[in-house]
């Protein structure tokens, strides 16, 4: 008996990095898992076509932003674990409306459908790229919001659209605010991706920024936060609760790690097209998790340097899935 043995669970954006990573873990907890992934031509299912447990999914295919399609997937369920959005930050500076179309309209749908079925607890998540830079260290659910580019905007006002369902209407949801989780299948959008794949093949590291600071927490980690979320105190419902792991390390010291770990010969770099506008970038981040320890007894089990091992291991065997050393916004 796992500890969501008759939950009946909606996952969007079951078919990505941290969505599939999740979904296997609900699975593995006993959970019925109806799993929301994007509607293409070719029902591709996204890292969920490569899972061990694909077989013991119900899926639905549909557009977040699309309400009807919403209110049928979230129908008889018990639990809403919303993970769907659009997260590359490079490409919301060139398409900041399809940001606030699928995350924020996407989350309004999420929880119009969440109130409307009674539902027992929704989990949103949020980034911690809505705190910007640290104005105060470590970043505690307290600290102002800023948007320091669309993407990040469109997840404050995401945030704010799910706080008020709860605020108006008594929604039970709990905003889910990871810092910047890795592990196998992330996006070559993501910084560790793109040090491991370069790396790798043999290649120097480009990289943008090297300066800015990044808390770095694995996603099993982070995957039990949410269900740690889920099945929580009800002190909870209403709250915005980090998972980080409460350390820092910045990029380039992050890259050299990495090339130690695969064991390269690899300059590292940084190059001006994958820079930020200079006002956007964040240059520091740091978790306060202490919330998350007192109101759900959660805490990280996977260090940095072990998340990594398995990280570089899951890419070795997976390499050709990448372009490696492409730019992709």
């Amino acid at each position: 008996m796992g500890r969501f043995t008759g939950k009946k669970v909606l996952v969007t954006g079951a078919a990505g990095f941290i969505g599939s990573h999740l979904t296997e873990a609900l699975v593995r907890e006993g959970a019925d898992v109806r799993a929301f992934y994007h509607y293409n031509a070719l029902d591709q299912r996204g890292w969920l076509d490569q899972s061990d447990v694909k077989s013991e999914l119900e899926y639905f295919s549909g557009d977040i932003g699309d309400a009807n399609a919403v209110r049928e997937a979230v129908r008889d369920r018990d639990i809403v674990f919303h993970l769907a959005a659009l997260i590359g930050i490079p490409y919301s500076y060139y398409a900041p409306a399809s940001y606030v179309r699928t995350n924020i309209n996407g989350t309004l749908n999420v929880v119009q459908a969440a109130r409307e079925f009674d539902i027992e607890r929704v989990l949103h998540t949020s980034t911690s790229e809505v705190y910007g830079t640290a104005l105060t260290a470590p970043i505690t659910e307290e600290h102002p919001l800023q948007g320091q580019s669309p993407y990040s905007a469109s997840k404050i006002g995401a945030d704010k659209i799910a706080e008020s369902y709860y605020l108006s209407f008594g929604t039970p949801v709990i905003v889910c605010r990871p810092f910047n989780t890795f592990g196998p299948r992330q996006s070559a959008r993501a910084v560790i991706p793109t040090i491991i794949t370069q790396a790798l093949a043999g290649r120097d590291i480009k990289l943008g920024a090297l300066h800015p600071t990044r808390d770095l927490n694995y996603v099993a980690n982070t995957a039990e936060g949410f269900m740690a979320a889920a099945l929580g105190s009800e002190k909870a419902l209403g709250e915005s609760i980090n998972f980080g792991f409460g350390e820092e390390i910045s990029i380039g010291d992050l890259a050299k790690m990495i090339v130690e770990i695969v064991g390269a010969d690899c300059e590292i770099s940084s190059t001006s097209e994958r820079l930020r506008p200079e006002k956007s970038e964040v240059e520091r981040l740091i978790a306060g998790n202490a919330k998350a320890r007192e109101l759900l007894g959660w805490e990280p089990q996977i260090g940095l340097r072990e998340g990594l091992e398995k990280t570089v291991d899951w890419f070795r065997g997976n390499l050709d899935r990448y372009r490696v050393g492409e730019y992709t916004v």
